[in-house]
């Protein structure tokens, strides 16, 4: 059985679609697993060994020169490997415009389905107008956590039920090749940046988090300017802290992969050292936990919720809690 997943972004929901590789494969271990996804991504979805192709989608770059030719030929070539092969199953579990016209143009056999979402959940960006790319769509409660959307999309048209803890199929740390950068001994990550204001938490408390953690190294990662100066600023009031450079995604998830404690806000490298089952906090200030929350393992602890930000006392009780997790 041939099988293509279409989740092309972003960083977090490409993790929590993760799961659904091995919920397919356990109950049809012979069964092929590719993907769609943003060639930005293709680091995390391929540290997953039992995806056989993964397929880069391009449009954040391709939107910028559509007018070029080399542009065209690229989306060209995207499609021609799109149809290569044809599948049993394609399924769209993003839900909007692109993806669907993504699963229009993917080949199916004799019986095949392409299978997607009837609905979006609540604050989803979801586009109805995906459903003319399906032959099943199939409901979910407007609460269903980011991490069982896929995995119960895939049990419907497979016919399993979704009953086991998820497993991301991503490897343990990897000690033997730390960059430069990465100390040798344990150390903290701090995933402060957001794009959102509100989804941030104050830089006094990250410098706190910080101060009492001494003196375990606490690295601050960044993915723009103003994200470096706010990693500035927590570095300037916190001796332990170290601004890192600006890392590219492969070093990022590495960053994450191997971090003694991770603490960050609700984005997508915070939700990867969880699924990496790193003793991990997550910070919910203006978005909802039920949403996204770690809830696979006790390494993971999650505060906060929406316009209900934790205090740093919370924060320091859950390290405390994570020290005597094995």
């Amino acid at each position: 059985m041939n099988i293509l997943l279409v989740r092309v972004s972003s960083l977090g929901d490409v993790l929590h679609n993760l799961p659904m590789v091995a919920d397919i494969l356990r109950r049809h271990p012979d069964a092929n697993v590719d993907w769609v996804v943003e060639e930005g991504y293709v680091s995390l979805v391929r540290l997953n060994p039992r995806v056989r192709k993964i397929i880069p989608f391009a449009l954040r770059r391709w939107r910028k020169s559509l007018g070029d030719q080399a542009t065209r030929a690229e989306i060209r070539a995207f499609f021609a490997q799109l149809r290569e092969q044809r599948y049993d199953y394609v399924f769209d579990t993003q839900g909007l415009l692109k993806t669907g016209i993504i699963m229009g143009a993917a080949r199916i056999g004799r019986g095949g389905q392409k299978v997607g979402l009837a609905n979006g959940s609540e604050g989803s960006g979801y586009e109805g107008v995906s459903r003319l790319f399906h032959t099943r769509s199939v409901p979910l409660d407007q609460r269903t956590h980011a991490v069982a959307r896929g995995r119960l999309v895939a049990g419907a048209a497979l016919g399993y039920p979704v009953d086991t803890a998820p497993d991301f199929g991503l490897p343990g740390p990897d000690t033997a090749n730390r960059p430069h950068w990465m100390p040798a001994q344990d150390y903290a990550v701090f995933f402060h940046g957001t794009a959102r204001e509100a989804k941030k938490w104050p830089t006094a408390h990250w410098i706190a988090t910080a101060n009492a953690l001494a003196p375990m190294p606490v690295l601050l990662a960044w993915g723009s300017p103003n994200e470096q100066r706010e990693a500035e600023a927590i570095a300037a009031g916190a001796p332990n802290a170290v601004v890192l450079p600006k890392l590219s995604m492969d070093e990022a998830i590495a960053l994450a992969r191997n971090a003694g404690l991770a603490i960050g806000v609700d984005t997508g490298l915070t939700h990867i050292a969880a699924a990496f089952v790193r003793p991990t906090i997550e910070l919910y200030c203006d978005s909802p936990k039920w949403k996204t929350e770690g809830n696979w393992s006790p390494r993971i602890i999650n505060l906060g919720d929406k316009n209900d930000p934790p205090q740093v006392a919370e924060v320091l009780a859950a390290v405390a809690r994570l020290k005597g997790q094995p």
